[in-house]
């Protein structure tokens, strides 16, 4: 397989800026949700075209406002027909994303059906309403379902505390689109897994990157040869970075591609067309922490001095956000997309780069990502991750030496006593060894022990009546 390269990272943390594509003749895919949408560059994010150094970027302003967003199996199609067609010229695809459930759906296989922890909504290209029109059970309260995954599949209705509607949801609309339990075909995913892990372990010995070949193709592994650059900072040392560049991007015209895209929603409105402001680009970072601004511009009602604050209130939310959600980033790479790594037996393909100090990117960033892009491409032994610099070292030791999580058994399980359920093992023992349950067990103790003196009490009044007639 040819190879590709893969760039994830925070926002802000500078992804756009490893040059990779310049050195090895590669050809950017974007992999950000956001930065697909025209007209808009400043909100977001977009790479200048000056500063793209005649490299073509793929998906980049492809969606007008009032198109639909994409829906991840679109992303997944069109990157795959990209990275073919850029292999096929003799280049180097480099995805570059920032919305990494897209990424991480091009890297992997798909799997039968997800992994049965309910949250695999990506994996199915079938929206809820075209599934709810063949099957309306799956518009019924989330009781209605429960009660009938019971019946066609009772290991999965075992799993689901009874307020999982969307995971009950999912777990009938395996069944009914495949006519098989979705236990079962978890099963048979797993199995598969391990047979593609251990068949390359016995030709390769101990693993290593020669079992990729034995790998590909097999749900849940890696799609493509692939090697993925962190391009991750100390969060310390981000936090000031991300604010000064809202107020870079507030100079550079964020206000004016909000107010059009405020005034857009207005015209729209006085055509009776209701716009859904819950996806695609209206919840982009920088447009909605503005829009109660723009609100009360157009209705006129405050002075320029409560204006004034109003707007530096909305720009302070667009930095918490644009903070909020590179944690939310870097929590994914750490688990979703580190997690798959592993299970694929393909952990050492994550490179860190330390790009905390700017002034020194050369050589923290740079250099250590092309000695390794180098090595990778002429199939060398690729350096120890861990060995670039001490944020690497420090951050993928952490998550080796995490305890290996054990196999959680989903099954729900309900307290009599608090009247809490709780959907496996683990939180059943954290739940009974908690101080809440302790307590509420001495609350029923003290209780049981009232109830018991009255209903004596009572007995003992009944008999002193039967005994003076």
């Amino acid at each position: 397989m040819a190879p590709l390269i893969t760039v994830v990272g925070a926002t802000g943390t500078g992804k756009s800026k490893a040059y990779l594509a310049t050195r090895f003749n590669g050809e950017i895919i974007n992999g950000d949700a956001m930065q697909m949408y025209r007209g808009l560059p400043i909100i977001t994010n977009q790479i200048p075209v000056e500063e793209r150094n005649g490299i073509p970027h793929h998906m980049i302003s492809c969606i007008g406002l009032e198109e639909e967003p994409w829906r991840v199996g679109t992303f997944r199609k069109e990157s795959l027909r990209l990275i073919k067609e850029i292999q096929s010229r003799g280049k180097l695809p480099i995805l570059v994303g920032g919305t990494h459930y897209y990424t991480q759906s091009v890297l992997f296989n798909d799997a039968l059906v997800g992994n049965g922890s309910g949250d695999e909504g990506y994996v199915s290209e079938k929206e809820y309403t075209s599934t709810s029109q063949l099957w309306p059970i799956l518009d019924a309260p989330a009781e209605v379902m429960l009660e009938k995954l019971r019946e066609v599949d009772p290991v999965m209705a075992e799993r689901w505390h009874p307020n999982e509607t969307r995971k009950i949801r999912r777990s009938l609309e395996i069944f009914f689109q495949t006519g098989r339990p979705a236990s079962e075909i978890y099963a048979e995913q797993k199995r598969q897994k391990q047979a593609s892990l251990l068949t390359a372990n016995d030709i390769v010995g101990i693993g290593g990157d020669d079992k990729i070949d034995v790998q590909l193709g097999a749900p849940g592994q890696m799609r493509y040869d692939t090697l993925i650059f962190w391009v991750h900072s100390d969060r310390e040392k981000l936090r000031p970075r991300l604010d000064a560049r809202v107020d870079s991007m507030i100079e550079n015209g964020l206000m004016s591609e909000a107010q059009t895209m405020s005034d857009y929603l207005e015209n729209k409105e006085s055509q009776g067309i209701a716009v859904d402001q819950t996806r695609g680009v209206w919840v982009s970072i920088g447009f909605k922490e503005l829009q109660p601004y723009f609100t009360a511009l157009r209705e006129g009602k405050m002075s320029e001095q409560e204006l004034e604050y109003l707007k530096e209130t909305c720009i302070e939310s667009v930095k918490s956000s644009t903070r909020q959600y590179a944690v939310s980033q870097i929590k994914w790479i750490r688990n979703k997309l580190w997690n798959a790594l592993a299970e694929a037996g393909m952990s050492h393909r994550l490179y860190v780069l330390d790009a905390s100090d700017v002034d020194n990117w050369t050589k923290c960033v740079t250099e250590p990502s092309e000695q390794v892009t180098v090595s990778f491409l002429a199939n060398e032994r690729c350096p120890d991750p861990k060995s670039l610099s001490e944020l690497a070292k420090s951050t993928l030791s952490a998550k080796e030496q995490a305890t290996t999580p054990t196999e959680v058994t989903l099954r729900c399980m309900t307290c009599e006593v608090c009247q809490k359920t709780m959907t496996n093992e683990e939180q059943w023992t954290i739940h009974i060894n908690g101080h809440a349950h302790r307590r509420a067990l001495k609350y029923a103790a003290r209780r049981a022990q009232k109830e018991e003196y009255f209903r004596q009490r009572e007995l003992s009044k009944d008999n002193g009546v039967k005994a003076e007639g």
